[in-house]
Formats: C-alpha cells, structure tokens, sequence
C-alpha cells in the first residue's frame, strides 16, 4: 500500500485474503486499511458451484459488480436472476441475498458496503481462514 497526498493506492498483495470454502474476499478499501469509514470496497472470488448462504447486512447497503463469469443473485426472497458481466446488483441495508457460481469459471465480484463496517463481520465467521498480506 502506498500513500500518495491523502490518497491511498491499494493493490491486492497489500491486503490479507479472507478464505472460506466458497471463495475469497480481498478488502481493498476500509478504515483498516486506508481509514475510510463512508464505504468499503472489495474483491471476491465464488468458485465453480459455489456461493454464500442468504444473509443480510442491518446496517450498510450493498452494491455487487460482476467482473467475470456467471451467477445467480438472490435478492429479498425473490427467484434468482442470471447475472453475468456487467451486471451491478444494488442491495439495500437489511435486505436477504444470495449469490451462486453457475458457470465452470470463477465468477469475479467487486463489493461495495456503505457505510464501511459490514465487511469486518467477514472475519468473524467460523469458516473465515485469514491468510497475510503478499
């Protein structure tokens, strides 16, 4: 991480990964890292077949970015909707959802929580396996 001004510049080495059986998260953007508290920003990883379980975030709308490759998103119990690239899914603060890997590839997501916060709960799940920054 370098710091430029009041500015930061983040790449993914410079981040510990969050592990879990369905992928990887990377925060790039909280008030950990650069002290930024009005949102944070991520990038996450669903393998082939897998997905997280329906949850919600009481205090912090979400939006979701498909990078690359295929999925399915759950949103407010309604029937999930194919998504792919280019899709941007907006998730209200305490809202259910889910999303799905559908495709043989990686699907690639950015995240965005705002305010900041609703990533740190990432850590404190029991199957959250921290690996370090390089």
């Amino acid at each position: 991480m370098e710091q430029l001004g009041a500015g930061y510049i983040v790449h993914g080495d410079d981040v510990e990964t969050l592990s879990f059986d369905w992928g990887a998260i990377k925060i790039l953007n909280s008030p950990e890292v650069t002290g930024c508290k009005t949102f944070s920003f991520g990038m996450v990883i669903l393998e082939p077949g897998k997905g997280h379980d329906c949850h919600d975030h009481p205090d912090a709308d979400e939006i979701i970015y498909a990078v690359s490759g295929e999925g399915e998103q759950m949103i407010d119990h309604q029937p999930a909707v194919p998504v792919g690239a280019g899709a941007s899914m907006y998730i209200p603060r305490g809202t259910d959802h889910s999303t799905l890997n559908t495709g043989w590839e990686p699907l690639r997501l950015i995240v965005v929580y705002a305010p900041a916060g609703a990533e740190a709960v990432l850590r404190e799940l029991p199957d959250c396996t921290v690996i370090p920054p390089g």
